[in-house]
């Protein structure tokens, strides 16, 4: 009986803690900060280790995450208009392809560096640092679901990522500009201002509206749909190859149908899908030991720390070859290394509207490509290192 409670009160927590943090960063100036993700890693760590949580819930969570993340997916990828993309200056999406190729070969290059100190599974860990550093916490977590990343390595690396990405993003918006146009020539504004056309990533207001709410709910049972039609993986493949089989299906349908006008008009469906995110980040944060959390954090935070300021260093090389603009490279780099809702922030710390809607859009292909890419890379090291 008391552990059918302690279910159930466990599943609450992980169903409404979310809505709590998303109140605390959108009300708090202390708690924006920090962010909803934080917020949600903190408590889920408090609680997982203060030994409330009976260990035979592990299944529990287990398949809490994946339907988190499956739903998510297909849920962020409704609002996308590919067809946009063919409208996006060539200019940025070279950028972008070249702060692609940066993460790629600089992940690998940290695969071999520090595997020694990661240990077995640092296979995972660079494929995941190529679906976070090209899209956004959306890939990272369907990446280390995908390959079954041990959830206190997954947390040791979005702990890390998330300090690094800070000072990175400070560095970026203070005098990043200014160093980068030392390699790099200044950007030379075209009169465009595509202000007003770039997404509220973070906005939630109305989400409960009569018209909004409907819409949500018909979303929301395509995706259950989705994520059914991905679970079938699991009777064809062995459990392994099901879950990367599931994950990458439930991506490739949830980009499918946003080609689709009525499902891509729905409102909010980010958010929705975000929301889920919060919930896996919860999970995840629960299932950390906190001790090998604390042991392992430095090598980890050496290893991103490495990732992102050799991909800054190797991206800058390559736009000076290409003649590159410092401003479009800092635009597509905030778009990879730290995901679309903060390109608007740093275009305006650099008085530079013009490349919002170019930085948004690539951050969007990020998206959209990260996960494939980051399983795809994550595999080929294995294969590499083996």
């Amino acid at each position: 009986m008391r552990s059918a409670v302690t279910t159930v009160a466990l599943i609450f927590f992980y169903l409404l803690f979310p809505a709590i943090a998303v109140y605390l960063a959108g009300r708090y100036s202390v708690f924006n900060k920090l962010g909803a993700v934080v917020i949600c890693y903190i408590a889920g760590l408090i609680v997982g280790n203060l030994g409330v949580i009976p260990g035979d819930l592990a299944t529990l969570q287990n398949l809490l995450m994946l339907i988190t993340i499956g739903l998510a997916l297909p849920l962020m990828f409704f609002s996308i208009d590919v067809r946009r993309w063919s409208r996006l200056a060539g200019k940025s999406l070279l950028s972008f392809g070249l702060q692609i190729l940066a993460v790629v070969l600089v992940a690998a290059a940290g695969f071999f560096i520090f595997r020694a100190g990661v240990g077995g599974e640092t296979w995972k860990i660079a494929g995941m640092f190529v679906g976070v550093y090209t899209g956004g916490t959306v890939n990272l977590g369907a990446i280390a679901t995908a390959l079954r990343t041990d959830q206190t390595l997954y947390l040791a690396a979005h702990t890390s990522d998330v300090l690094v990405s800070s000072i990175y993003l400070f560095f970026l918006m203070t005098v990043g500009r200014r160093v980068l146009e030392l390699f790099l020539p200044s950007f030379a504004a075209g009169g465009a201002s595509p202000t007003g056309q770039e997404p509220d990533f973070n906005s939630y207001a109305g989400i409960f509206a009569g018209p909004t709410r409907v819409g949500l709910a018909k979303a929301l049972g395509l995706a259950v749909l989705i994520f059914a039609a991905g679970g079938l993986a699991f009777l064809i493949f062995p459990e392994d190859a099901a879950f990367v089989v599931a994950i990458l299906a439930i991506s490739t349908l949830g980009i499918l149908f946003s080609f689709i006008p009525a499902v891509r008009s729905i409102r909010m469906t980010y958010q929705l899908g975000n929301y889920f995110i919060l919930i896996f980040c919860l999970v995840v944060s629960s299932m950390a030991d906190f001790n090998r959390l604390v042991a392992t954090a430095p090598v980890m935070l050496a290893y991103v720390a490495f990732t992102v300021l050799a991909c800054l260093l190797l991206h800058v090389a390559l736009a000076r070859i290409f003649r590159i603009d410092a401003d479009t490279v800092i635009i597509t780099s905030v778009a990879g290394i730290c995901s679309p809702p903060l390109v608007p922030l740093v275009a305006s710390a650099l008085r530079n509207r013009e490349l919002v809607l170019s930085g948004v859009i690539t951050g969007i292909i990020g998206w959209v490509v990260g996960t494939y890419l980051g399983i795809a890379v994550a595999y080929i090291l294995r294969a590499a290192g083996a």
